[in-house]
């Protein structure tokens, strides 16, 4: 019996630190991407806040804008794109409410990467609006200095759930450029610039070799996606309605089964 107890408390021990890990990376992720949990408050104020002044945004082809607010707002400054949908010059079809897609499809998925995202009005013309995150650095120029996560199990993470969503969405365009960190003091992944996602493609952007590992409560959530999510959130912003996006889950589901069949389930989905 004593031996019984003693197992029991390192058991005990042991969930209790991993629940406390748990708790502390999600407390550090909530102060570093300020939008976690106050999700319909920013995306209020995006659509209704006074913009005050604006610059454009030396970085990327779809030229977007960064807006400054009145001070004293729940945020500082925000992203604009006023991207009608349509081809671009380069052949690309692109639409502001691709933006505002990815943010729907990160909400349904409980992703918490892309920044809350909008539509409101600018100039006149439907624009998507994003929220500018602070303290946040591109991926790519910290690769080229040769940064490497603190915490490699947690950024590992990451990137995995980044390259499922980036196929679900067919995010044409995922670059690291397109991805930014903040350091808090672990890295956390922003994702940005979804203009060119959504289209009616139906292959997988990320070679399948990139995804061979998954944590078992995001597959889950995306497995689980249905029509009825998909229209009440997504469909009406997008080119096919929730078409084209379950038929790419439907490739990712079907290759993570095959990978399970072949290699079994631990070897697959992580906690």
């Amino acid at each position: 019996m004593r031996g019984k107890s003693m197992l029991a408390g390192l058991l005990g021990g042991l969930l209790l630190s991993w629940a406390g890990a748990g708790l502390a990376q999600e407390a550090t992720a909530s102060a570093a991407k300020v939008w976690i949990g106050h999700y319909e408050a920013y995306e209020e104020f995006l659509k209704t806040a006074r913009i005050e002044r604006e610059e454009r945004i030396p970085l990327g082809v779809t030229k977007p804008i960064r807006v400054y607010f009145e001070p004293g707002g729940l945020a500082e400054s925000a992203v604009i794109k006023p991207l009608q949908p349509g081809r671009s010059s380069v052949g690309y079809f692109e639409s502001y409410q691709s933006e505002i897609a990815a943010y729907e499809m990160d909400r349904l998925l409980g992703l918490d990467m892309v920044p809350v995202t909008v539509e409101r009005l600018y100039s006149g013309r439907r624009a998507s609006a994003q929220l500018w995150v602070e303290n946040a650095v591109q991926l790519a120029s910290l690769q080229r200095e040769g940064q490497r996560s603190p915490d490699p199990l947690s950024y590992s993470k990451q990137v995995r759930r980044w390259r499922v969503f980036g196929n679900l969405i067919a995010n044409i365009d995922p670059n690291e450029g397109n991805n930014l960190v903040v350091r808090d003091p672990d890295w956390l992944l922003v994702l940005v610039d979804h203009s060119r996602a959504f289209t009616n493609r139906r292959d997988l952007v990320f070679d399948r070799n990139n995804m061979n590992l998954i944590d078992r409560p995001f597959y889950e959530r995306v497995k689980g996606l249905t029509k009825e999510m998909l229209d009440e959130k997504v469909s009406k912003l997008v080119l096919d309605g929730s078409t084209s996006i379950l038929r790419r889950r439907d490739a990712i589901v079907d290759h993570f089964e095959k990978l399970e069949k072949e290699k079994g389930a631990e070897a697959v989905f992580t906690p």
